[in-house]
């Protein structure tokens, strides 16, 4: 298992599979500890985790006991990254200092806001995260942690290229058709990944 990983979007539990066989879904703890005992007993095991929210893989670091192993995952993956990384001289609001590049008459907006440059965005930033999503972000949310996953599981199976096509056209449908003959676990992890109200929604 890899370490030292920079996050991805991390979502409230994630999956596992030995080659293409489904073999725990829960919380990151829970699916780490799961993989650790499978294991112990499985010499031919190739194990591939990926977050239910991103559909990307992840990896734990399985070493040791299972408290250890929580805890590790606990520091790798913090449920809110930028309120537990602590920048110096800002220990309270922890904040992260990163170059952020305008335009000249962005700038002079900003100076305007009360509270100044940083507040100003700051206060952007959450009302942007608070606002629900439109149904074409949620859509493209869905094609892309959809296709993370296939691509990573499905690359070289019949179809991949035809799949994906159908999947960012939105052509559920032929998706699922082009489905046909491929592990039964990976079709029903991508049909989970893949359904959502929205679709109905978009046009």
């Amino acid at each position: 298992m890899q370490k030292n990983q920079t996050p991805p979007p991390q979502g409230t539990s994630c999956t596992a599979f030995d080659h293409t066989h489904h073999l725990a879904t829960g919380t990151y703890p829970s699916v780490a500890i799961a993989v650790k005992e499978h294991l112990r007993t499985a010499a031919d095991a190739s194990v591939l985790i990926f977050d239910d929210s991103s559909g990307r893989q992840i990896d734990f670091d399985l070493r040791r006991t299972d408290e250890e192993i929580a805890a590790r995952i606990g520091k790798q993956f913090p449920a809110d990254t930028a309120a537990t990384t602590r920048a110096v001289g800002r220990p309270k609001l922890g904040v992260v200092s990163r170059e952020v590049t305008l335009l000249p008459q962005q700038w002079e907006w900003l100076a305007e806001q009360s509270g100044g440059a940083s507040a100003t965005l700051r206060r952007l930033v959450e009302e942007a995260r608070r606002a629900a999503p439109t149904p074409q972000a949620r859509l493209r949310k869905i094609h892309e942690r959809t296709y993370n996953f296939m691509s990573a599981m499905a690359g070289n199976l019949p179809n991949f290229e035809e799949a994906s096509r159908a999947l960012f056209s939105n052509d559920r449908a032929a998706f699922k058709k082009l489905l046909d003959g491929w592990p039964a676990d990976v079709v029903a992890y991508l049909d989970r990944l893949s359904t959502d109200a929205v679709i109905q929604d978009v046009v």
